[in-house]
């Protein structure tokens, strides 16, 4: 256990001096505070920038806050997704290629203990940017609209937070198995941009898919409950997130003992 705290330090470490934890909490912060803003100054912005003829009435309805906060939940699902990709996609390849995972790994370290470490720094990381920018939006919407209940913020936050570990699963999984740091975003991306599309098509048949969480979790906040499929569909993404990790640490051991 030591062994694995202490890497697990290291990989903290050494995102302090990527300044990760600097870049990605303001990333999300950003897109946290732009929809409720956007949504708020919206009819000022067409006002001004709409060319409208004079004296013509251009209405917009203000939408609810549950609305306000669930489309900004959504940015999340696309910029944020590209940004845990970039942020994590040379993970394990990066330090395969310049030969700082088999220095490493000379020592008694476990392959276990080393890509465990490596997700878990990542996965904090990732829980606690999507924290700081959802509750933005969270107290933006109040402020401009109306207070959202503090139990229905946690609830679609975890279930946003389980699709985004999912997405960070994926791309240490392919991290992992792959050498090349940008195959490994790619596929990760158009993994994630694949399931999300096929899910969104055929939601009346894949109700458990990872990715219905945030549809979920968007009609959480729009009509105040949640779908009945929800934990099921957690259910199968937690397995999903052990069994890609499993995966990571076979391939990983697999490669670099082949190697």
């Amino acid at each position: 256990m030591s062994q694995w705290l202490t890497l697990f330090q290291k990989e903290i470490l050494e995102m302090w001096r990527n300044f990760k934890w600097i870049w990605v909490p303001i990333t999300f912060i950003l897109l946290g505070v732009s929809e409720p803003l956007t949504s708020y100054y919206l009819p000022q912005i067409v006002k001004s920038f709409g060319n409208l003829p004079d004296g013509a009435i251009f209405e917009i309805p203000k939408p609810t806050a549950g609305a306000v906060l669930a489309s900004g939940l959504s940015q999340y699902s696309t910029i944020g997704v590209l940004v845990i990709i970039l942020g994590t996609m040379g993970i394990i390849a990066g330090e395969r290629k310049n030969g700082v995972a088999a220095m490493i790994l000379v020592k008694p370290v476990s392959y276990f203990s080393y890509v465990t470490s490596k997700w878990a720094g990542s996965l904090l990381l990732v829980w606690i940017s999507l924290f700081i920018g959802y509750i933005s939006t969270w107290y933006y919407t109040g402020q401009l609209f109306d207070w959202v209940p503090i139990g229905e913020f946690f609830q679609s936050f975890v279930l946003y937070g389980l699709w985004l570990t999912v997405i960070l699963t994926v791309t240490v999984f392919f991290s992992a198995a792959l050498l090349s740091t940008g195959m490994a975003g790619f596929i990760s991306l158009a993994l994630a941009l694949v399931v999300s599309i096929l899910s969104s098509a055929f939601s009346h048949l894949l109700e458990w898919s990872p990715s219905q969480l945030t549809s979920y979790a968007s009609a959480l906040l729009i009509a105040g409950d949640l779908p009945d499929d929800t934990l099921p569909a957690s259910l199968t993404t937690l397995l999903l997130i052990v069994v890609l990790l499993w995966l990571s640490v076979f391939l990983f051991k697999k490669k670099e003992l082949a190697a």
